[in-house]
């Protein structure tokens, strides 16, 4: 078939060897689409931490080389191949993180996007139907490429895994891109939200986008303390764990009885240090959260739209600019921080 597009090739970044030096912005053909498989031109990629440790060391794994890096991205649906049911050209899409995972329990042969399977940080991609999502009505492209990830992860931990209920107390660690999504989120369910951060401008900025309440974790070292005398004693019944280390500790001794610890991040190493006792006085529920499937990414979509939730975005750049954006990520951003292609 005959791609739409004014000349054959494309833009995409990709890595011959571990390491973020070795990151290399190369032309290649546009590919086409087989059976089953849609087209698209992408218009914004977002970045997470993620992306970082696989450029690094692998994350653990044994990548095949060279790979192309990235997740998340949000396009426009240029060519279909042979028997797509789902979608039209036109249609604006987002990617799911796992290409496999439709529903229920994840099936091992399930791959996300970025390495192993396919990456974003290209100017055209091609996904089967069943990898893309229909894009929110009320978001651009920039905003709706944060929802793979960091939107889907944290909707997996408060809508999907445990339903959170008005008058919960939900603790968030952080300001980055799956934080202010569950502060939005949490907020949308009726809970208190507390967030967690060692900045005074980043907790100022949460306040204002809705949080209840804000723990400088530096000055307030023993932050779960705190959130138990925020609540009269009772403690938090849903802490988002996005550091690990001594931090999960904390995050039991935060909890009131029968509350539930996201583990979702692992900023200080992979190591999880606590006692065991919170953990067993308090019949605490501890899960871990792997972003989300196909079916919850739709679910919020559905709810950003209804909810008119925005994303936050801390800064764009260029498609040539990924060296310099790693380099934010690698510092800390408030929210996401997008890659635009055009």
């Amino acid at each position: 078939m005959t791609v739409p597009a004014s000349s054959p090739f494309m833009q995409q970044w990709q890595l011959p060897a571990l390491g973020h030096e070795n990151l290399q912005l190369v032309q290649v053909p546009i590919p086409e689409p087989g059976q089953g498989q849609v087209l698209v031109r992408v218009h914004a990629a977002s970045l997470n931490y993620r992306d970082l440790m696989i450029l690094r060391d692998g994350m653990g794994m044994v990548p095949a080389l060279p790979l192309v890096p990235g997740s998340d991205m949000a396009g426009e649906v240029v060519a279909l191949g042979p028997g797509v049911a789902e979608f039209a050209v036109g249609d604006a899409v987002i990617s799911t993180f796992f290409a496999g995972w439709q529903d229920g329990v994840q099936p091992r042969t399930s791959l996300p996007l970025g390495s192993p399977g396919p990456g974003m940080l290209s100017e055209y991609v091609v996904l089967g139907e069943d990898n893309l999502v229909a894009a929110p009505l009320q978001l651009d492209f920039a905003q709706a490429s944060t929802l793979t990830c960091a939107g889907a992860t944290a909707w997996f931990a408060l809508a999907e895994s445990a339903p959170t209920r008005p008058g919960d107390t939900v603790v968030i660690m952080g300001t980055g891109g799956v934080a202010l999504f569950a502060m939005q989120i949490a907020h949308a369910q009726g809970a208190r939200v507390v967030v967690v951060s060692g900045s005074d401008d980043k907790l100022a900025r949460a306040a204002q986008l809705g949080a209840d309440h804000g723990i400088h974790r530096h000055r307030t070292p023993d932050w779960a303390a705190e959130v138990r005398a925020l609540t009269g004693g009772r403690g938090a019944d849903h802490v988002l764990e996005l550091a690990g280390g001594d931090n999960f500790g904390r995050s039991l001794s935060a909890l009131a009885q029968g509350g539930r610890v996201s583990v979702i991040g692992n900023l200080q190493g992979d190591e999880l240090r606590g006692s065991v006792y919170p953990l067993l006085l308090g019949r605490a529920t501890v899960q871990g959260i792997g972003v989300a499937h196909r079916r919850a990414l739709q679910d919020l979509v559905r709810a950003v739209d209804w909810l008119k939730l925005q994303p936050v975005i801390d800064s764009e750049y260029a498609l040539a600019d990924l060296p310099t954006a790693l380099k934010h990520l690698e510092r800390g951003a408030f929210g996401k921080l997008v890659l635009r292609m055009r």
